[in-house]
């Protein structure tokens, strides 16, 4: 495919969803408006966002996967030339996949949407604000310039802000202000190190900065940048223990705020990382990597807990407890959207501590474990929001009261499809997510030269045990969500059936499960594109 065609289609992906956002504000026309004007903006929402991913797709499909470490689809034209602002774009085999995920989870979510609409003011509003969100997360992984890379990075924060506190749910409004707040706070201190490296480096280029390899900064320039850039990338990670906004907004966010917070808006930090701070700032990278690398162990092995404590049945249900209906109040155990919130959490440890070794076999694993977290999280999300919308509570207590929740007998095909996100948010071989969390220990027993190996070692054995302490969390869930019980006597005669997968789910479910099974078994076709990318970020473009 032509230069100019791949440049075309890039600019159109992210334009659409901003001039998708203001017509979703208009009236609808005549013809259009379906059984109502509420149907019309929703299947507008679809109209878009499909036309996105379609073309994404044809994007990847003319991506010169030979060359897959050149920018490709590139527009470089000034836009404030006072400042030495340039309108940079281009995809390389890092942000590609990253591009085409973020287009394909928006997609899902429009068409969840378009069938269940979330309860709160406006479809109009929401539909806008769902595709600004899609537009400044997909200009966030598209531009190469540092401020174009600040805006879009910022872009997001207001459209989920209103999605959060007018679509979600109990205490939406606090978890809101907790939101923006922190990463707010992040974003100010990493503008700072933004624009120290382009006033020190003489632009905001980031390709050429990248190129330079630090050779135009000064080690002290190099650590303070790196230093501020870190911390709000970091609390985007989220890394802990600067994760705290994350399990409040999960919770309190609808469901398709919930899959795009998890499959996507974290994953902008951690691509800040591999894009900015590893390539432009080697000094301060190199410097600050244990540092790193021990909040990700510390967050994998935390989040683990955390998650554990909740999954396990809270102790004031005693197995004598008579119940003649599944009880609908909050118990005082977990809530499930709260759980895999803070498993998000110790996922994306594994992808920090890839970064933070350095090496092109950690960042590659980060990388791919940011798509496999996306898929299954996203997928999980989806499925605790449907096991919501049948029981009434997502609190892990009242759904494995003293009936349980039984899905395996009551709903099969949604007890099965949650067992299969379980099983892969677990790392089973043979899904998408095992191969990112096993090459991470991989390359922490190997880290880049000049790192300290014992210490690496012991961050590998803390990531080792955060795998086992999952698949115990994950296989808590499944028995009392899927089986039913805590372990007492259930009752003889069976409960009553739940509605089952819809169609409406099973389109927007399935392409979740087939890419979690193919990247799992054909990892190659992730790795291939980022490797050659990675090992020219590393290396200064040699």
């Amino acid at each position: 495919m032509s230069h100019t065609v791949l440049q075309i289609l890039l600019a159109a992906i992210l334009a659409l969803p901003l001039l998708g956002a203001v017509a979703a504000l208009l009236p609808a026309p005549p013809g259009l408006k379906g059984r109502g004007p509420e149907q019309a903006v929703l299947r507008h929402g679809v109209t878009v966002t499909g036309a996105v991913l379609v073309l994404s797709l044809a994007l990847a499909a003319g991506f010169d996967r030979h060359h897959p470490a050149r920018m490709q689809a590139t527009t470089d034209v000034g836009w404030i030339p006072a400042l030495g602002i340039r309108l940079h774009l281009g995809v390389d085999g890092v942000s590609l996949p990253l591009l085409v995920l973020t287009a394909l989870l928006t997609f899902l979510c429009a068409l969840h949407s378009y069938f269940r609409a979330p309860e709160g003011p406006s479809p109009k509003a929401y539909v806008a604000l769902l595709l600004l969100l899609e537009g400044g997360t997909l200009a966030s992984f598209a531009v190469l310039d540092l401020v174009l890379f600040f805006l879009a990075f910022e872009m997001v924060l207001i459209p989920m802000y209103f999605l959060i506190a007018r679509w979600g749910g109990q205490n939406r409004e606090h978890a809101a202000w907790r939101f923006i707040l922190y990463t707010v706070l992040g974003s100010v201190i990493m503008l700072l190190g933004l624009l120290l490296i382009g006033v020190k480096g003489g632009t905001f280029d980031m390709v050429a900065l990248a190129t330079d390899n630090g050779s135009g900064l000064s080690h002290s320039t190099q650590l303070t940048a790196a230093l501020a850039i870190g911390i709000g990338l970091a609390v985007k990670a989220p890394m802990w223990p600067l994760h705290s906004w994350l399990p409040d907004a999960h919770t309190a966010a609808p469901t398709t705020g919930s899959v795009l917070l998890a499959g996507v808006l974290l994953k902008m930090g951690t691509y800040g990382f591999v894009r900015i701070v590893l390539p432009i700032t080697p000094d301060g990278a190199h410097t600050f990597a244990p540092y790193l690398a021990a909040f990700a162990a510390v967050g994998i092995v935390y989040g683990s807990l955390y998650c554990l404590a909740l999954a396990l049945p809270s102790p004031d249900r005693h197995p004598s407890t008579k119940r003649s209906a599944l009880p609908l109040s909050p118990g005082a155990g977990g809530d499930l959207k709260r759980l895999i919130a803070y498993s998000s959490v110790g996922h994306m440890g594994f992808v920090l501590l890839g970064i933070a070794t350095l090496t092109p076999t950690g960042v590659n694993a980060a990388l791919f474990a940011n798509i496999a977290h996306g898929l299954i999280t996203g997928l999980l999300f989806f499925l605790v929001g449907a096991v919501k919308d049948r029981y009434g509570s997502s609190d892990l207590d009242s759904l494995a009261g003293h009936h349980g929740a039984a899905l395996y007998g009551r709903a099969p095909r949604l007890g099965g499809l949650l067992a299969f996100a379980a099983i892969a948010s677990l790392g089973l071989p043979g899904l998408a997510g095992f191969w990112g969390e096993m090459l991470a220990m991989f390359a922490s027993f190997h880290p880049a030269d000049g790192l300290s190996r014992p210490a690496y070692l012991v961050f590998m054995t803390l990531a080792g045990l955060g795998t086992l302490l999952t698949a115990g969390y994950l296989l808590i869930v499944v028995r009392r969500v899927c089986m039913g019980g805590n372990g007492e006597q259930q009752v003889p005669h069976p409960l009553p059936a739940l509605p089952d997968v819809r169609r409406y789910e099973f389109a927007a479910w399935s392409p979740l499960v087939v890419l979690t099974v193919l990247a799992g078994l054909w990892p190659a076709a992730l790795l291939g594109l980022s490797d050659p990318a990675v090992k020219q970020l590393l290396g200064g473009g040699n």
